[in-house]
């Protein structure tokens, strides 16, 4: 797939959802036809990708707005590579878009380096006002408002699930980007909570699938050791090596969203993702019409999913405490 998505890979996506407009219509275009640029943290053959793009394409769907009649999209993937988000960035803005949607912090702050004029919106920043793309969450400020993914007490969450789910262990490795800025706001809250919790914690670098590999492979050689998967744009491109490796070595691991879970990891806890996108998709409309995105406020995940793999919990020798198991969302079996 090109980096570009056509317009037929949007309906093809969508399902049928969206409309193909007859050629006759599609070339009587509103003399306000709309540019809505996408800057996604994942590769374009993600189907987790693919999935997030089809709820913010039928969101906008559903608010009136029908790709090629009255709106065109452009979307670039990059992949987990900064160079591809600082590439892409220049790309979008160089279309001139009305607006920006941003997918995780590197994204939105790639974008919010070249411009403060165009609005933008963005999903999955961790701490948008710590990494300075916006001024407080009631009152954004500037050219970007979106949905935070979590707070940094929810780091802390995951550092006491882990540690329920296998009380034995002393040692946990976070697996981060040391240049995103949210993940650094992360390791700290879990270094600050670790101490007494009876836990060691040391970082493992997400740069490339080689340094994951080496990294847990050495972690993994001495015992009682546990993983915390940040939820940064290269560990959701590495999500299967990281699983896979976690299974290989015995070790217990807890992850930010269902999706890892659902591939094979032992537990996850954190807020629905696509429900970001829908709701992204709302905020897109709404500038569209005229509102400005320092009048939006940042809005939070109002509801958490815990989401427990009985199957690999059974592989990894764990037994799981009954009382987590009534409070879990889903259990995977």
């Amino acid at each position: 797939m090109t980096a570009k998505m056509k317009r037929r890979d949007f309906i093809t996506l969508l399902g049928g959802a969206a409309v193909a407009w007859p050629l006759a219509a599609r070339a009587q275009r509103p003399d306000r036809m709309r540019r809505v640029g996408v800057l996604m943290h994942l590769a374009a053959d993600d189907t987790e990708g693919q999935r997030r793009i089809g709820v913010f394409l039928q969101g906008l769907q559903e608010a009136g707005w029908a790709v090629g009649r009255n709106v065109d999209i452009d979307v670039r993937w990059a992949a987990g590579e900064a160079d591809r988000f600082r590439r892409y960035a220049v790309e979008l803005i160089a279309l001139m878009p009305d607006v920006v949607l941003a997918s995780a912090t590197p994204s939105v702050t790639a974008v919010k380096q070249l411009t403060r004029n165009v609005p933008i919106v963005f999903v999955l920043a961790p701490d948008p006002v710590g990494s300075g793309i916006v001024d407080s969450l009631s009152h954004p400020g500037g050219n970007a408002t979106g949905f935070t993914s979590n707070e940094f007490g929810l780091s802390v969450k995951w550092l006491e699930l882990i540690k329920q789910v296998a009380p034995k262990i002393s040692r946990v490795a976070v697996l981060r980007d040391p240049a995103n800025s949210a993940g650094i706001g992360q390791f700290g809250a879990i270094q600050g909570a670790a101490p007494s919790l009876g836990v060691e914690v040391s970082p493992i670098s997400v740069d490339d699938a080689e340094q994951i590999e080496r990294g847990i492979t050495a972690f993994a050689r001495a015992p009682n050791g546990g993983l915390i998967v940040l939820a940064q744009p290269r560990t959701l491109v590495h999500r299967g090596l990281i699983i896979r490796l976690a299974t290989e070595h015995q070790l217990p691991a807890i992850y930010n969203s269902r999706l890892f879970t659902a591939g094979g990891g032992l537990i996850s806890y954190g807020g629905d993702i696509l429900d970001q996108y829908r709701q992204a998709a709302g905020y897109v409309d709404r500038i569209l019409r005229g509102a400005k995105p320092a009048d939006l406020p940042v809005q939070a995940p109002t509801k958490y999913q815990l989401v427990i793999n009985l199957k690999t919990a059974k592989a990894l020798g764990i037994e799981v405490p009954p009382t987590l198991l009534v409070r879990a969302d889903e259990v995977i079996e």
